[in-house]
């Protein structure tokens, strides 16, 4: 805690007055650019790795980068998720998933977290994910491993578009939503390209998009 308080310290007394007049402009009003959900796990620095400032991004962070369907768990997820669309006015949704991930490795071995049933549970919505990687017995492991992080994100986009004010969004074609998965080892990061139906690398001229094409309306 001691490298913790002195890092409030440096902030109160140098950065925050070097920076006063940004932070002020962020008093009034929230403009963030995109909702992030990603994993609680510490080695991920959502700002970090966009390298984003303060205010762009309005971030959902729990164990997995999970999103309880729709009325299945009416909880903080599904509250921050409304009010980022419809009060904020989000148009860009990103789920992240990310390598060596403890959350995905206990939902791929749910015997690990049988002292903790809160945990258990939880993991339960990763359950489609499982049944996937359960179908690649023959891989090794860490390849396994992966399957099962990008299953996990392609699961929690399915379970985040039952959300009635994103699926309206999605209906009046004002959303873009993205599945992204960061290599904790490598420092890089893939996107989910709905056309192509894999993750592919990020570049500064092609960001894919998980974004199913809009249906047509027959009249």
């Amino acid at each position: 805690m001691k490298e913790l308080t002195r890092g409030v310290v440096r902030f109160e007394k140098e950065i925050y007055p070097k920076r006063k007049d940004f932070f002020d402009k962020l008093i009034a009003k929230q403009f963030p650019r995109a909702l992030f959900i990603t994993c609680s796990d510490s080695r991920v620095v959502p700002n970090m790795i966009t390298d984003s400032e303060p205010g762009d991004l309005f971030t959902i962070r729990n164990a997995g980068n999970i999103i309880p369907p729709y009325e299945e768990a009416m909880g903080g997820v599904s509250a921050s998720i409304e009010y980022a669309v419809m009060v904020l006015n989000i148009k860009n949704i990103i789920v992240c998933g990310h390598t060596r991930c403890g959350a995905m490795h206990a939902a791929m071995h749910p015997e690990s977290v049988s002292q903790m049933p809160i945990v258990k549970s939880w993991l339960n919505h990763s359950e489609s994910a499982r049944r996937i990687v359960m179908g690649h017995k023959d891989l090794p492991e860490e390849k396994r491993a992966l399957i099962m992080v990008e299953e996990n994100v392609l699961a929690q986009l399915d379970h985040l578009r039952t959300h009635p004010s994103v699926a309206a969004a999605l209906a009046r074609g004002d959303m873009e939503l993205y599945g992204w998965v960061f290599d904790i080892v490598h420092g890089n990061v893939t996107s989910y390209d709905g056309e192509q139906g894999e993750f592919v690398p990020i570049s500064a001229e092609h960001m894919p998009t998980a974004t199913p094409p809009r249906r047509r309306r027959v009249l």
